[in-house]
This record gives C-alpha cells, structure tokens and sequence, in this order.
C-alpha cells in the first residue's frame, strides 16, 4: 500500500461523515443509471434534455467520474490501516495486477479496453470502502441514502409489473421494423419478467439478495428510539416489495439462493435446536415444493437457459485450458465463445460465471486470485460478525451475491459489483474492530 499521506486526524475524522453521505449516493445512483455490464457501455449514448437525464441509464464514464471526486475526498478522509490477514486484503490489487498482465496479450484490445479501466474502479471501491467508510462513525446518510435509491429500483419493478411492460411493448409493436430489433431485447420485453434499472432480471435478483439483508437491518437500526410498529414499518416494507420483486423477476438461481440465504438466518437464530431444525427443514420443503410448481412450466419446456449456461462454461473452460497463464484478456470472452460456440448455440458477451471468466479473460492465477480472495472473505469475516445484526446482514447479503456469481456475470455489472466490493471493504474495516458497533 502507498504511504499514509500526512493529514491531521481531526481534517481526516470531519470529512468522514461527508465521505459517507456521498459515497451512498453514489452507490445508489450507480443502481439507477449504470445498471449495463461495462461491455455494453459503447451502446449508452449521454442523454440528451432533461428526461433523457432522469430516465435513461448514463454512460459510465459519468461514473467513472463521480468515483474519481469521490476517490480523492477518500484519500484524505482515509485510516491508513489494514486489518489482518493482511495477505488477504491485498489480493484484489494483486488480481488487478494479473489483468493488467493479462491485457498485455489480449484477444480483442477494444473489449479490454473497456474491461480493465471498469475492474480498477472495482478495486477501488474496495479499499475505499475498507480504508475511508469503514472508520467512519455517523453512517447515517449513507444508510438512507442507498436504501433510498434500493426503494426507488423496487418501485420501478413494480411499475413494470403493473403496466409498464405492456405499454414499453405497445410503443416498440407499434415502431415500423420492430421486428429487427436484437432478438435478447424482444425476448426479455416478451418474457414479462421484471428488471428494473438493471440489464435484465437476474441482475435485479441478484442486486435484491445483496442488498435487502443490510438494507432492512440498517433502517430497523436507524429506527432506535421509535415505537415498535413505527421501527417495523420501513425495513418490513423493504423487505416485502424486495421479495416481491425478486417472485416476479423469474430468477431461478435468485428464488433458491433466497431460500438458502433464509435458511442460514434460521440456523442463526437463538432457539432449541430442535425446534430450529425443524422450522428450517419446513421452511426448506416448503420452498422447494414452491420452486418446482413456480418453474414447473420452465423444466418441462427444455430449461434452455441451463443448456445455454453450459455452453458457455465449456467455451470458458476450454479457452483458460488453452490460455492457462493469462487468458484471453479482460472481458474477452466473447471472442473466445464466438470460435467455440455449436452454430445453433445463442452469442453471449459474458460467461454467466465470473469465477469461469476469470479463468478465460486472465488464466488460472486470475481467477485463482478472485476466488481465494472471495472464498477466504467470507470465511473469515464469517467468523467475526456473529455477534453484530447489521454486520451479519451485510456478510449474508455478500455470501449472496458470491454465489449467484457461479451462474451470473454480477463482477461485470457496475450497479451490482460497486455496491459489493465497497460493503465487502466496509465489512472488513469493521467486523472483529473495537468499532465494530458503530452504525
């Protein structure tokens, strides 16, 4: 790490409070304008007027903008201190490292182009996260400002549910040569599965299961001192339209990560053992009888998702056995699937499996470094935040998202993977500190 650079504590603890306010409304922005995986942002055009501004998704080197303002207030505010293992923290700058490598070599520099620059803000949320948020004392701000953004992504769901995607199909039927139009698009505007701000429902379940855990903890938290039914209200009213957008999102990896995410709080929860076990082993029957009749339709009908997800794993698994040391470059799988793919098969930009396209964009010791560093997070910090519900929350709204990795491209989203790796930093300048209650 750089050397601490010489502020006075009392400049860097009174820029801490400002730091977080913006650092949750810049995580709450990004979940309502960059919602598009970074290999599409050539396709973002900047709005034009003001309702191009509020509607429209953003281009992401907006963003990227916002992040570097918010980078150097950052490094001011900052606690120049790493929690151990030490070795474990750093990992991200050594995987950063890697795809720079990686990019030496490259399949496609135009992909890479667009990859490497986007992974480096990752990283940098990060240790932002870990170094600058995570010491700071009044979160506050930041709790209720990304809850804010989270509600009003909800709320968009339901808007689709309840009209919005019939009226978006009316208006496209009714363009001359709308059948031309890229065949994904009309598939996901026919398939009345909701999405939001995101790029298409599975992103939307998986920013659901990493945020609705800490989201409700926080308000309930912020609540303190308030009646009991006025403390339920927000974080059950969170909590509700999160579970109902997730039913009408379709995502079948998110219902059943819901369901395990749920039955790991219930393992948690301080009653008889057996009366535990049986509640979970309810609760896991119950949901399980819900998912086949839910996708019953889905199976029956070839489950063509699941085929199509294999196939993408084969060409990633081929390509990093052909590349092992350094890949095919940053974001470069769709080249290699486009050499690889059976001609029936659909084209696909991403892997649907980060740790897969870690191992097809940089080789075997790039994607060695992103799951030690994710596997290794998770189970240490698992054993630090026992104790804490807010710091708990967020560890399983991360064990989340980690999971839906295996069959999603969530790194690759930056609405998704910004809000990750900055709670991971948080959680791991937090968990196990004699902070460690401060909210």
């Amino acid at each position: 790490m750089p050397p601490a650079p010489r502020v006075t504590t009392s400049l860097a603890e009174s820029l801490r409070p400002g730091f977080a306010a913006l650092a949750g409304l810049f995580l709450g922005l990004a979940l309502l304008k960059f919602g598009n995986p970074a290999v599409l942002d050539p396709l973002v055009t900047a709005p034009k007027g003001y309702w191009e501004f509020m509607l429209q998704p953003w281009p992401l080197a907006w963003g990227y903008g916002l992040l570097a303002v918010l980078a150097v207030l950052g490094i001011v505010a900052a606690e120049w201190r790493l929690p151990c293992p030490r070795w474990l923290v750093g990992l991200p700058l050594a995987w950063l490292l890697w795809q720079g490598l990686a990019a030496l070599d490259t399949t496609d520099a135009r992909l890479t182009r667009l990859t490497l620059p986007y992974l480096l803000t990752v990283v940098a949320g990060f240790y932002l996260g870990l170094l600058a948020l995570a010491p700071t004392v009044r979160m506050r701000v930041f709790w209720l400002a990304l809850a804010g953004c989270f509600a009003a992504v909800l709320l968009l769901g339901f808007q689709q549910r309840f009209g919005g995607l019939e009226a978006v199909r009316q208006h496209v039927q009714a363009q001359p040569g709308w059948e031309k139009l890229p065949a994904d698009y009309l598939r996901r505007l026919a398939a009345d599965r909701i999405f939001a701000t995101l790029v298409y429902p599975n992103a939307l379940a998986g920013a659901i299961l990493l945020l609705l855990p800490p989201l409700a903890v926080a308000l309930w938290q912020l609540a303190t001192g308030a009646g009991r039914v006025a403390r339920l209200l927000l974080p059950a009213s969170l909590v509700c339209a999160g579970l109902a957008c997730l039913y009408w999102s379709k995502s079948k990896a998110g219902w059943l990560l819901a369901l395990g995410l749920a039955l790991v709080v219930g393992l948690r929860l301080p009653m008889p053992r057996r009366l535990k076990v049986g509640l979970v082993t309810l609760a896991l029957a119950v949901g399980v009888v819900g998912f086949a009749v839910r996708f019953a339709g889905y199976f029956q009908a070839g489950a063509a998702s699941v085929g199509a997800r294999l196939e993408y794993w084969r060409a990633a698994w081929t390509t990093a056995c052909r590349h092992p040391l350094l890949g095919s470059g940053p974001g470069t799988f769709a080249t290699s699937f486009r050499a690889l793919k059976p001609p029936e098969a659909e084209m696909a930009l991403l892997a649907h499996n980060d740790y897969l396209q870690q191992a097809s964009d940089s080789g075997w010791p790039g994607a060695l470094a992103h799951l030690v560093f994710w596997v290794g997070s998770l189970t240490v910090l698992g054993r630090r935040v026992r104790d804490d519900p807010l710091h708990f929350a967020v560890w399983l709204g991360l064990l989340g998202w980690a999971l839906h990795s295996l069959v999603e491209f969530a790194l690759y989203v930056p609405a998704v993977a910004w809000a990750a790796y900055w709670l991971l930093g948080w959680l791991w300048g937090r968990a196990g500190s004699p902070a460690a209650s401060r909210h």
